[in-house]
């Protein structure tokens, strides 16, 4: 996987005012963190975090630091404005060559299944997987064969097999299928008749003479 370099300056204040002036300047904070060493809080361009967000594909990182330091990372973490869908803040996870780690990964469908040839509803119920592997063997994505899918059929996370690659989603997880589409049921006249009958009876007020004449 080719890396993606990321230029990032260190954080030395971590407060809220100084990472509020950090998003107004079209900054983003982050931290960096991983097992052999202590967090670093950093900092980046929204231009440069954008591509690597807003994307179907697992980017490998080369994080530069203060133009010198470099790490090979992954993006752990992203929090959002839940107005604008900016992104306020990121985690990245430094990797060690030869440790495994865990990541999600994005799935990516191929083929038009014959289920839905037939009338039927492909649904996507997983669009990532999680996953432990290498460094070395990170994965831009996951490719997933649909084509020979037909009415009733199913993936689940024990059907899927990727080299180097350990999926932790629970085995007996649905991932795609095509299924069967709604229909509205009519009522029969028995059902329509005992629902008429279990609705609570409307009691109405005497008239009097008077309201009679």
């Amino acid at each position: 996987m080719e890396k993606v370099v990321l230029k990032a300056n260190v954080r030395n204040s971590i407060s809220k005012a100084s990472r509020s002036s950090l998003r107004r300047n079209g900054r983003v904070p982050g931290i960096f963190y991983s097992k052999h060493e202590k967090p670093i809080s950093i900092d980046v361009t929204e231009k440069s975090i954008k591509p690597l967000v807003f994307t179907s594909e697992t980017h490998l990182i080369s994080l530069e630091l203060d133009g010198k330091q470099e790490h090979d990372c992954v993006i752990k973490d992203i929090q959002f404005d839940p107005v604008s869908d900016r992104v306020v803040h990121f985690d990245l996870l430094g990797l060690t060559v030869g440790e495994k780690f865990q990541l999600e990964v994005p799935i990516q469908y191929h083929g038009s299944p014959a289920g839905v040839k037939e009338g039927g509803v492909l649904q996507q119920f997983m669009h990532k997987l999680e996953i432990e592997c290498l460094p070395k063997d990170i994965p831009q994505h996951l490719d997933i064969n649909i084509q020979d899918l037909k009415l009733g059929d199913a993936i689940h996370v024990k059907d899927l097999n990727f080299e180097n690659i350990t999926i932790l989603n629970l085995e007996d997880s649905v991932v795609v299928a095509v299924t069967h589409p709604k229909v509205e049921k009519e009522s029969t006249p028995e059902e329509l008749a005992a629902q008429a009958e279990a609705q609570p009876e409307v009691i109405g007020k005497e008239k009097t003479e008077e309201e009679e004449k």
